[in-house]
């Protein structure tokens, strides 16, 4: 079970984190508080996070460039 990329959707206060393998499988299902994403991402392999552009979102993505490689996208 290797995730590749992970999708994770800002909210305020609870976040939902959606990872699949290289052959675009959901591998990971998980909704997290938003004191427990940081650890939650330090246990994870290094892969590429995606997530939309929000006012927090540039704040995330530095939070968790631990290893990892986020990527914030314009809608």
């Amino acid at each position: 079970m290797k995730i590749t990329t992970i999708g994770i959707d800002l909210a305020k206060n609870i976040f939902a984190v959606h990872g699949v393998n290289e052959h675009g499988r959901t591998v990971l299902k998980k909704v997290l508080k938003r004191n427990h994403v940081a650890e939650f991402f330090a246990n994870l392999p290094a892969c590429v996070i995606g997530m939309e552009a929000c006012a927090s979102a540039h704040y995330w993505a530095r939070k968790l460039q631990i290893g990892s490689t986020p990527k914030v996208s314009r809608c």
